[in-house]
């Protein structure tokens, strides 16, 4: 199993303290840096298990007050559609597939595109913003994201639901974006607190930038990210597998966040 639960450290956020506590503990872990720059844990046992439990705790800086403080380094990408070429095109490529190409994301991100006469910043932001408006937000624990057809459909999904579609629209327009999951401090609509997921969208000049569909905002220092990836399968907090005759598994997962405000100053 490969557990993906340790935060990003980087100039987003600091990880000043992490811990990982197995329950029993696994015949192997072997800790790394997966395929997309996440670190995680892969771990395997060679008995027999009839449970598996992971605690996990930590303490993260959260550093990126501001999510507006850069200027586009290149000017092909103050408007859409965009054109990645140069060194990012091979480097980016992923970030830019679509398994499906939906003329309704295309209309859906055309229409957005024209309402801010092609403006990049602006679009994104619009684009942001409109989906947290016409979609109605679900708790869904369990399941892959719908596909964004799916979701302008029904107009209902969950945070990963709303993500994959920001991310469809974006690419639409050559625009590279990945998905990111991890933790959000201050959502109170939901009494039990879940992992959250949202994008993020390469700029040159301003690297990879965090938008938050669900709530409609650029991600600023409320949320903390755990694993991006082009493709959200890759970004789970677990995933692997078990061998067994009628053996079946379930998730179940409590989650705490506190807030401490501090003048401490990181040494350095």
């Amino acid at each position: 199993m490969i557990v993906r639960l340790r935060p990003r450290s980087d100039c987003t956020q600091r990880l000043l303290e992490f811990k990982n506590d197995y329950d029993v503990p696994p015949s192997g872990i072997t800790d790394l840096i997966d395929l997309d720059g996440n670190s995680g844990s892969y771990v395997w046992f060679n008995e027999t298990r009839t449970s598996f439990k992971i605690d996990t705790t930590s303490f993260v800086e959260t550093l990126h007050e501001n999510p507006f403080d850069y200027i586009l380094g290149d000017p092909e990408f103050s408007k859409l559609p965009a054109k990645v070429s140069g060194p990012y095109e091979v480097s980016l490529k992923p970030y830019l597939f679509r398994s499906e190409v939906s003329g309704k994301v295309n209309s859906f991100a055309e229409n957005i595109l024209k309402e801010v006469d092609f403006d990049t910043v602006a679009f994104l932001g619009a684009l942001c913003s409109q989906i947290h408006e016409m979609i109605e937000r679900v708790l869904r624990p369990t399941g892959e994201p719908h596909s964004p057809d799916e979701l302008l459909q029904t107009g209902k999904g969950a945070c990963r639901d709303v993500t994959v579609l920001f991310m469809d629209a974006c690419r639409s327009l050559g625009l590279p974006a990945r998905f990111t999951s991890g933790y959000f401090y201050g959502d109170e609509e939901f009494s039990n607190r879940q992992l959250h997921a949202w994008a993020e969208v390469f700029l040159p000049g301003g690297g990879w930038r965090g938008y938050d569909p669900t709530i409609g905002l650029a991600v600023a220092d409320h949320h903390v990210a755990l694993a991006s990836s082009p493709d959200p399968v890759l970004t789970a907090p677990t995933s692997g597998s078990y061998r067994g005759t009628g053996a079946d598994s379930t998730l179940e997962f409590d989650i705490t966040m506190e807030e401490v405000k501090s003048d401490f100053v990181f040494p350095g």
